[in-house]
């Protein structure tokens, strides 16, 4: 699976953007796929992910409310609504894929073995 992650840029806190995630490989299998980001100094956190079904998805505390995971099984696109963001959400943003995984993998970022290249997010306050 290839991902090809784009949508980001420069934006006012309580802008907002939306990123997309370009699938492409062996997708009809419909991955479980999600974001994650990392901002400069720290490790790589879970944001939000959504089963081959997006109807089931899970956020972290910190964007629930503010962001919606979305996916187009047709277009094989992933994507992540970010409203009122705040400055503490700047970071690059990876969209990533895996396949199998169960509800308790979601989080973690070492049971997704397809990344995309990461999209730059930065928040000016």
């Amino acid at each position: 699976v290839q991902l090809q992650a784009s949508g980001g840029g420069l934006v006012q806190a309580g802008g907002s953007l939306r990123l997309s995630c370009a699938a492409s490989g062996r997708t009809n299998s419909r991955p479980t796929m999600g974001w994650f980001r990392q901002a400069p100094g720290k490790e790589r956190e879970f944001v939000a992910a959504t089963f081959r079904i997006g109807s089931v998805t899970t956020y972290a505390d910190s964007v629930k409310g503010r962001f919606t995971i979305s996916r187009d099984n047709d277009k094989k696109t992933l994507y992540m609504q970010m409203n009122s963001l705040k400055a503490e959400d700047t970071a690059v943003y990876y969209c990533a894929a895996g396949l199998g995984l169960v509800w308790s993998d979601l989080r973690n970022p070492d049971r997704y073995p397809y990344w995309g290249q990461g999209t730059q997010v930065t928040v000016s306050s």
